[in-house]
Parts: C-alpha cells; sequence; structure tokens
C-alpha cells in the first residue's frame, strides 16, 4: 500500500494523525486519483473510509453553500471532479513548495488546528431557548474544518484577482500554523468562545 503515490506524486509514508480524537475518522490511504465514486457508501461512517485528500476535493464541489443558502454561485465546481482535483494538486504542491514538507503532512495538521471541539446548540425550556455548549463529534469536526477552509478561499478568489489554487494554498498554511488569517481557524476560535461563555 506505501509504495502508491496520491497523484502519482506524493507518499504518505510517515504520515499520522496526532489528535486522538481524529484518528479513526481519517484515511490517510493514498489513491493515485482520489475518486473513488463513493465505493464506501453502505453504512453511515463510509466518509470516514474516503482518502482525506478525496473529501477535501468533494467539499470543494459545493464550496458556494452556506447555511441553507447558496451564497455564491458554486456552479463551476460543481459535477467537475478532474477539474477540482487539479486544483487540489496545485494547492498542495503550492503549500510543499513553501513548507517543504509533505503536503499530506501539512493538510492533515491543518484540519487538526481548524477542527472545533466544542460548539453551541439551542436547547428550549418552556418557550424560551438557551444556548447549550456540546462537544463535536469526531466525524463533524473533520466535516466543519474542511467546509471553513473551503468557504475561506471560495470567498478570497471569488470575484477576485487571485485563484482558487492560490487561495486554498494559503488557507491550508495558515491553518497548519495556527494562524487566525485562516478563515477555519478563525471559526473554529469563534465557535470555542461562544461554547466557553454558555457553559
Amino acid at each position: 500500500m506505501s509504495d502508491i503515490k496520491f497523484f502519482n506524486r506524493w507518499s504518505a509514508e510517515g504520515v499520522t494523525v496526532v489528535d486522538a480524537g481524529l484518528q479513526k475518522y481519517m484515511t490517510l490511504a493514498p489513491k493515485i486519483v482520489p475518486k473513488t465514486g463513493a465505493r464506501y457508501a453502505g453504512n453511515r461512517f463510509h466518509k470516514s473510509h474516503t482518502f482525506i485528500v478525496e473529501r477535501l476535493a468533494s467539499k470543494l464541489m459545493s464550496s458556494g453553500h452556506k447555511g441553507k443558502k447558496h451564497f455564491m454561485s458554486s456552479g463551476h465546481n460543481t459535477g467537475k471532479k478532474s477539474k477540482v482535483l487539479k486544483v487540489v494538486e496545485n494547492a498542495l504542491a503550492k503549500a510543499e513548495i513553501k513548507l517543504k514538507q509533505n503536503p499530506l503532512t501539512i493538510l492533515v495538521k491543518a484540519i487538526e488546528n481548524a477542527a472545533p471541539r466544542e460548539e453551541v446548540i439551542a436547547i428550549e425550556y418552556g418557550g424560551a431557548r438557551y444556548p447549550k455548549a456540546v462537544d463535536v463529534a469526531p466525524q463533524r469536526r473533520i466535516d466543519i474544518a474542511l467546509r471553513y477552509m473551503v468557504q475561506g478561499a471560495y470567498v478570497k478568489s471569488f470575484n477576485k484577482k487571485m485563484k482558487i489554487e492560490t487561495a486554498l494554498a494559503e488557507e491550508i498554511i495558515n491553518a497548519y500554523g495556527s494562524s487566525a488569517r485562516s478563515n477555519a481557524v478563525a471559526k473554529k476560535r469563534d465557535l470555542e468562545r461562544q461554547a466557553a461563555s454558555s457553559k
């Protein structure tokens, strides 16, 4: 398995998930072309068995969704997985050049840094709604981190001169360094701050 390189460029050898909560939910088994066509579907945790780079690409395909509405059109990406995979490959290559490390290591660390541990839900008592802090499930932690990274990159590049590859590379690099310039890290801190004040 270790001799397979994803995008036929990078090996996953030596890359590990440090966050114990996410270890079972982040798959690092590389695929030459991360396009499995939902072959893992069939149980509710099928996403956990999907290569993490493919999950990032899948999120890019619905980058316009924010809540229940399309805050921008993601029509350019929808259904164009080969195009999106090229964007991801170029973004990872830029991150590798800047940080001189295996891009999978950079991506995994970025997700760990951007995955929120707590969030706020609303509970209702006698007609009044109260905020309550709850722990975030590991699967959801990864989903939220990927979603915010993609949305941050999309906001920087939509109708701007910056290309999506550059914006995504910057977002991953900033999340890797736990910088507040990363949309995902900023959102995580905001969520956890709200949760802390709702305890």
